[in-house]
């Protein structure tokens, strides 16, 4: 990897992330390589000065990640400024891919101290409470479409905002089985997902971030958001107003876009 030109290509990506603009595509070689993608978010999220709120999982669903041959999903930082209450207006443009709705854990900070190997029978007693939330998806590049994986990691994950329902104290339900679904408000368009839908169930997309910053050795020093993944794909906007999510048991958030 070309050190000077993945300095140059952060650099414009950093500009376009902090200052809300779009910049013309990023070379394919950052985007097809998903190892090549990672360095770029990586080396683009060490030049941003905001705090870190959370982390988020990319790539979840698993028929996605067949077709774009690739093994794993990917995770990414989510900062303070993207995270937003449920209600709160986003505005949006052509290169928003769509929103995503998913299941978002509060973590407490005495995860980073942990020295215990992460599995399903401890890691529970890391989480503090859960929400629905909303991911609006999108670049800032003028590019459309999903033709690699990195198309989504090398741009910051491809989150543009999170907004969060209200949390509830976390308890023990199914969570690989709840039944969500996004309705446009507008036209009553309704599309039905369910949490399976995320890396065989959102609980398993947790561990996989987890064990990831823990690779990384991340420490923030403080109770952080970890957001799963989509129950229902990316749902393109079919037109601006106002979209509600719901996931069984865990109740609803809303946007609106303009």
């Amino acid at each position: 990897m070309n050190k000077k030109q993945l300095n140059t290509i952060s650099n414009k990506l950093v500009n376009a992330f902090t200052k809300n603009k779009l910049i013309k595509p990023i070379p394919t070689k950052f985007c097809k390589n998903i190892k090549n993608s990672n360095l770029l978010r990586r080396t683009c999220e060490s030049k941003i000065r905001w705090p870190i709120i959370g982390f988020k999982a990319g790539g979840t669903a698993l028929p996605l990640l067949k077709k774009l041959k690739e093994k794993e999903p990917f995770y990414g930082s989510v900062y303070s400024k993207n995270l937003l209450r449920s209600g709160k207006r986003v505005k949006i443009n052509q290169y928003v891919l769509g929103i995503e709705l998913e299941v978002c854990y509060l973590i407490k900070k005495n995860f980073f101290l942990s020295k215990q190997k992460i599995s399903k029978n401890n890691i529970t007693k890391f989480i503090t409470h859960m929400a629905p939330c909303l991911e609006i998806v999108g670049y800032r590049q003028r590019k459309k479409g999903v033709k690699y994986l990195g198309d989504l990691c090398s741009d910051f994950g491809a989150n543009i905002k999170f907004l969060i329902g209200k949390k509830t104290k976390f308890k023990k339900i199914n969570i690989g089985n709840l039944n969500t679904y996004v309705k446009n408000n507008k036209n009553k368009e309704i599309t039905n997902g369910n949490t399976s839908a995320v890396y065989i169930n959102p609980l398993n997309s947790l561990i996989f971030v987890l064990k990831k910053i823990k690779r990384d050795k991340i420490n923030l020093n403080k109770n952080f958001y970890i957001f799963t993944g989509s129950t229902v794909g990316i749902v393109p906007f079919t037109n601006k107003g106002t979209y509600i999510g719901k996931i069984e048991k865990l109740g609803s958030v809303k946007t609106t876009v303009y």
